[in-house]
C-alpha cells in the first residue's frame, strides 16, 4: 500500500512538472503556405517570433500623377517575442533589419509576396543578408513573414489636403528565422 502511494506522488509530481512547462510547440510547418513565400529546401527553422508594432504610411503624390495621391509605406517598428513571450528584439526599417537581444542583426531583401486576406499585409518572403555582430543572426538566410493581422495601408482619405501626412495602423505578424543546414 505504501509503495503504490508513493508511486501515486511521485507520478503525479511528474505530470505536475511537465504541465507547469506549458504545451510542446509543435515544430514550425510551411506546408500550408504559398509556394512563393516557401524557403527553399536544404534550410531549417533556427528561430520562431512574434511581432507586433506599427507600421507607418504617408500621403504622398503619385508617381507621374501629380493630381492623383496614395498612402505609401514608410517602414514598421515593432518587438520581436520568442514563443514563451519573452522579449527577443526588434525590427524595424528601411532597410529591414531584424536586430537580436545579443546585438546581433540581419537585413534583407524581398523575394516574394503572398496575400494573406483582406485588411492584412501579405506574407512575404525575404533573402537575408549578412549578419553583423556574433549571436542569434549569425547565419540567417532566409526570413518569413507569416500569420499577419492588420498592418494595410489606412482607409482615411490621402488627397492634396493632407498630402505627407502620416498615418500609423498596428500589425502583428510571426517572423520565421532560417539557416543553411
Amino acid at each position: 500500500m505504501r509503495n503504490r502511494l508513493l508511486l501515486s506522488v511521485v507520478t503525479i509530481a511528474a505530470l505536475s512538472a511537465c504541465a507547469s512547462q506549458g504545451p510542446m510547440m509543435a515544430p514550425y510547418s510551411q506546408a500550408n503556405l504559398p509556394d512563393a513565400v516557401k524557403v527553399p529546401a536544404g534550410h531549417s527553422v533556427v528561430m520562431e517570433t512574434a511581432a507586433a508594432g506599427d507600421i507607418t504610411y504617408q500621403c504622398r503624390p503619385k508617381k507621374d500623377m501629380a493630381d492623383q495621391f496614395e498612402w505609401v509605406f514608410v517602414g514598421p517598428a515593432a518587438g520581436l517575442k520568442d514563443r514563451k513571450g519573452a522579449a527577443v528584439g526588434s525590427y524595424y526599417g528601411p532597410p529591414a533589419t531584424w536586430v537580436s537581444m545579443d546585438g546581433s542583426k540581419v537585413t534583407g531583401a524581398q523575394v516574394a509576396v503572398a496575400p494573406n486576406g483582406e485588411g492584412n499585409i501579405p506574407n512575404q518572403l525575404v533573402k537575408a543578408n549578412p549578419a553583423v555582430g556574433a549571436g542569434a543572426m549569425q547565419g540567417v538566410s532566409y526570413i518569413q513573414r507569416v500569420a499577419t493581422v492588420g498592418g494595410t495601408a489606412p482607409k482615411a482619405v490621402c488627397g492634396k489636403t493632407n498630402e505627407n501626412e502620416k498615418q500609423v495602423v498596428q500589425y502583428m505578424a510571426d517572423y520565421i528565422f532560417y539557416k543553411s543546414m
